[in-house]
Formats: structure tokens, C-alpha cells, sequence
């Protein structure tokens, strides 16, 4: 009993060490990341080659955006919270412009219903609407760290405007091209961020009862998204085969047993699950491996989780905290939905998973919102201190004149 008692401390005090997050944020996402790659690439061959192309053409598409996000995700660790700041109101401008161009009439196209998409010119095409999204965090927690600083967030005007106004008009630009799922994992940022602003409960729950009220309204005047929505816990495809592919979602879960069919292995990607790649990759991870995948994915997905709540947490930092908090709940929030939506227990609502799915779109601000996250669990002091000591021993900066116990003793801590 003693030694599972001194275990239980000795992994408390790991777990509870200044470079955890640190840690976890890096380790976490760029694994998530290569998992991802390496079911893109199984998942998407068959679909390829009924397009006509190359078996690796989705695969190596993702491959040059993993690369370019890894960058992304390097660079913005590397930048402080003043430039992350004054990255807000260009991005959140940038991202309005090129929103607004997508419904240009010869400009946007459309995908699978919604019209949400730039052509770059050959095979590449740019979702502004992904970009948005980061562009909300930034912009909201700039603005309300602000507003706090001026000690203005205990008026409800002030919580309120202006970003609820700026959050409605993203909104709008991306329901006009008829994307609900973007627009869902949006509102959820907007929550995530009012509530770490510490709104109080009756204005979250007035904002949370308008935002449900007007989905409604938009799932009923929608055919299409009433049928999804019908298809929460289908046991048959329907008529039409309107919960084809949910139903078959299911099937590649439930086929996959503890440890799946192995690798490249999929009956389902055959054909018979529409997405396999993109929304439903969830579901042909299941199927190759397993319960075990699975977990080991959601896992990861939510050792990302804890790590920002303990940056958001830990911090003394306002921008910092809404910041953690804005991206916590957007990753989060993506995972929730897409995951719930192969499962049956959500409708499907076309979110990709977060570093998982292919589509470059979506990869590159993810993981520039990642390296954030990591850039803001470097610059606590603890953790910059053991940075510190792991890079230079015996000379560390700011640390004067340290005895050689008081070393080893960080050094553990670290």
C-alpha cells in the first residue's frame, strides 16, 4: 500500500511539473499530427483512384500542409504575447476580406453544398472561414483583456460589445455560403470566450437560448439539415439513404473490435462511406485500429485539452488566459462534434478533426493556434526558468548565484 501510495505521489509531482504543458501541447499535436498523415493515407487512396488520380494525391497534399503547419506551429511559439496581440485586428480584417470574397458571384466554389471555398490557383483551394476562426480568438482576447485592464468587463455593453457584433458578422459571411458546422464551432469560441470573461449566468444563458433558437430556425428551413438531424442514432440508411452514411460509420466502428483490421485493411472506404478522409476518418481509424486507436487518438485530443486549461489556469496574463481559453474550447468543441457525429449521438455536420482530418484548410490555423498554446507555456516563468536550465546547466540566465543542491532540485521539478 506504501509503494502504490509513494507511485500515486512521485506521479503527481511529474504531472505536476512547470514544462507539463509544455510538453503535452508539442508532444500531443504533432502526434496527433503524423497519426493523421499516416490515416490520410489509408483512408483516401480508394477515393483517389475513383477520382482518377494518384493514390497519394489527398496524402501528399496533407503532407506539404503538416509540413507548412509544422513551421507555422514553430514560429508562433517562438513569438511573444505583444506580437500575438498585434496579429489580431490584421488577421481579423484579412479573414472578413477574403470571407467576403468567397460570395462573390466567379469567385467562391462551392463543395459539397457550401459555398466556402478559393481557388489558388491548380489543385489548391483556401477555406477563409478556418482562418476565421483563429482570427476570433485573437481579436476577442485582445478585446477583452483590454476592456478588463480598464476594469469594464463588469458592465454587460461592454462584455457584449463589440464582440458579439463581430462574431455575428463572421457568422453571417459563413452562413451565407451554407457551412453550419463552421458556424457552430464559432459560436462555441464566442461562449468559450464569455465564459472565461466570466459572464454571468443569466447573460450566457439569454446569449446560448438566442443562439439555439436561431439554429433551430436554420435546421427547419433546411431540408437537407433536417434530414441529418433525423439521422441521430439511425439504425437503417431511411429513405433515400439520407443516414447512408452515418449508418455506415457505425458499421466501420463496430467492425473494428478491440484492435481493428489492421492497417490499410478498411472494407468501408470502398465505397460505401462517403467521407472517409475528412469527416469520417474517425470511423476508418476505428475500423484498422480498433477501440485501442481510437482511444489512443481521443487520448491525445484530450491530454490537449488539459494542457491549455492549465496554461488558461496558470496565467496572471488576461490576454493569455482568454486566449488558452478561446483555443481549448474551439479544439475541443471540433472534436465533440465530429466524433458525436460518427458516433450517431450528434448530426453530421461537415467539421473535420482537428490535425486528423485531411484538409490543409483547416491543418494550418490549428496548428498555428497550437503553437500559440505552446508560446504562451513557455513564457511562464517556472517553465522558462527549466528551459533555461536544460539548455545552458551550470549557467543559467536570471538565476544569479544558485547553489549545486538548489540545480539538482530544479532540475527534477523540470
Amino acid at each position: 500500500m506504501a509503494r502504490v501510495q509513494r507511485l500515486v505521489t512521485q506521479a503527481r509531482r511529474a504531472w505536476d511539473r512547470p514544462l507539463t504543458a509544455y510538453y503535452l501541447l508539442l508532444g500531443g499535436s504533432l502526434l496527433i499530427t503524423v497519426l493523421g498523415l499516416v490515416m490520410v493515407f489509408s483512408a483516401s487512396q480508394i477515393k483517389a483512384l475513383e477520382y482518377g488520380l494518384s493514390s497519394t494525391y489527398y496524402f501528399k497534399k496533407q503532407l506539404i500542409a503538416a509540413v507548412i503547419g509544422t513551421g507555422l506551429l514553430l514560429f508562433a511559439s517562438r513569438l511573444s504575447t505583444k506580437t500575438h496581440r498585434s496579429l489580431a485586428y490584421p488577421l481579423l480584417a484579412v479573414s472578413i476580406f477574403f470571407m467576403s470574397l468567397v460570395q462573390v458571384p466567379g469567385i467562391g466554389q462551392s463543395v459539397n453544398g457550401n459555398t466556402n471555398w478559393l481557388s489558388l490557383g491548380g489543385p489548391f483551394q483556401l477555406q477563409p472561414s478556418e482562418f476565421g476562426k483563429l482570427a476570433l480568438v485573437l481579436w476577442g482576447a485582445d478585446l477583452l483583456a483590454r476592456k478588463q485592464d480598464k476594469n469594464l468587463l463588469t458592465q454587460w455593453k461592454h462584455m457584449l460589445v463589440p464582440l458579439v457584433p463581430a462574431a455575428l458578422l463572421l457568422l453571417g459571411l459563413i452562413m451565407l455560403g451554407g457551412d453550419m458546422g463552421t458556424a457552430i464551432i464559432l459560436t462555441a469560441i464566442l461562449f468559450g470566450l464569455l465564459w472565461v470573461a466570466g459572464a454571468p449566468t443569466r447573460l450566457f444563458t439569454i446569449t446560448l437560448a438566442a443562439a439555439a433558437t436561431i439554429g433551430l430556425l436554420l435546421m427547419k428551413t433546411s431540408p437537407h439539415r433536417m434530414d441529418r438531424l433525423s439521422c441521430i442514432g439511425a439504425t437503417e440508411p431511411g429513405p433515400n439513404d439520407i443516414c447512408w452514411q452515418g449508418l455506415h460509420g457505425i458499421y466501420a466502428l463496430a467492425s473494428g473490435g478491440w484492435f481493428g483490421s489492421g492497417l490499410g485493411a478498411s472494407v468501408e472506404k470502398w465505397g460505401e462511406l462517403p467521407e472517409p478522409h475528412t469527416d469520417f476518418i474517425f470511423a476508418v481509424t476505428g475500423e484498422e485500429l480498433g477501440l485501442a486507436g481510437t482511444l489512443s487518438v481521443l487520448t491525445l485530443f484530450a491530454a490537449l485539452g488539459y494542457a491549455g486549461i492549465r496554461v488558461a489556469g496558470r496565467t496572471e496574463d488576461p490576454f493569455v488566459r482568454y486566449a488558452a481559453g478561446g483555443v481549448t474550447t474551439w479544439i475541443t468543441a471540433q472534436v465533440v462534434v465530429n466524433v458525436g457525429a460518427v458516433l450517431g449521438l450528434l448530426p453530421i455536420a461537415g467539421v473535420p478533426l482537428p490535425l486528423f482530418s485531411y484538409g490543409g484548410s483547416a491543418l494550418l490555423p490549428t496548428m498555428f493556434a497550437i503553437g500559440l498554446l505552446i508560446a504562451f507555456a513557455r513564457d511562464d516563468p517556472a517553465a522558462r526558468a527549466a528551459l533555461a536550465m536544460r539548455q545552458r546547466p551550470g549557467r543559467l540566465k536570471g538565476l544569479g548565484k544558485l547553489s549545486r543542491v538548489r540545480r539538482k532540485s530544479m532540475r527534477r521539478r523540470a
